[in-house]
């Protein structure tokens, strides 16, 4: 069958000193599908002064269309670390999406219309240690005042996993939210152990 290079909208491409993963093609065909094939690119995802709320004056748009567009987005997650946390902020209004909320998923696509080529490289003779991060934004949703917690992995210098969610329980300090956050980045890199090693990778 010869080498993998393309697998469920993802492209594989293997050099020389590593792989390389992106979907490409994947945003190319999503830009075309919402018709933002001809937009202009822009440099950040979400803006900075960007919370979203219910919006309940709001006017509201096509509730399939709108839902077509965040299942499409949310499986560029695969790939993309960089529109993981906006993407997820996004989908919580998908039983009631109103024109805020299209807006800030197209200027999503505007910033994939730039980023199309970026991707994750996975490095041959990587050193097996295993490093986590973390970070939250506190009070982040407008609706219910939860923050929102944000890890990644590494295994060396790849990326093997990253999270993004809204907490449980409202943080009634920094300092709570940022207990919360480093508990769950904690239990993931327990959880990374555990099943590299049943791979026979052992870490360092």
């Amino acid at each position: 069958m010869g080498e993998l290079n393309y697998f469920l909208g993802l492209q594989v491409k293997q050099l020389k000193d590593g792989t390389f993963i992106n979907q490409a093609k994947y945003c190319n065909d999503l830009l075309i599908k919402f018709e933002m094939d001809q937009c202009k690119a822009i440099n950040t995802p979400i803006s900075i002064i960007c919370h979203l709320d219910q919006d309940p004056t709001g006017k509201p748009v096509d509730q399939t269309r709108y839902k077509g567009l965040i299942g499409s987005l949310l499986y560029l997650r695969t790939s993309g670390p960089n529109i993981i946390f906006v993407v997820c902020m996004c989908a919580r209004f998908e039983s009631a999406p109103k024109e805020s909320h299209l807006n800030a998923s197209k200027r999503i696509l505007k910033y994939l219309q730039g980023t199309k080529e970026v991707g994750l490289q996975y490095p041959f003779n990587v050193s097996l240690n295993l490093t986590g991060f973390s970070d939250y934004e506190f009070v982040g949703c407008k609706i219910d005042k939860k923050s929102t917690s944000g890890t990644c992995h590494m295994l060396g210098s790849s990326l093997i996993y990253w999270y993004c969610k809204k907490q449980a329980s409202v943080a009634l300090s920094t300092t709570k939210a940022k207990y919360i956050v480093v508990g769950s980045c904690c239990a993931q890199t327990l959880w990374l152990k555990q099943h590299l090693s049943d791979f026979g990778i052992m870490l360092r």
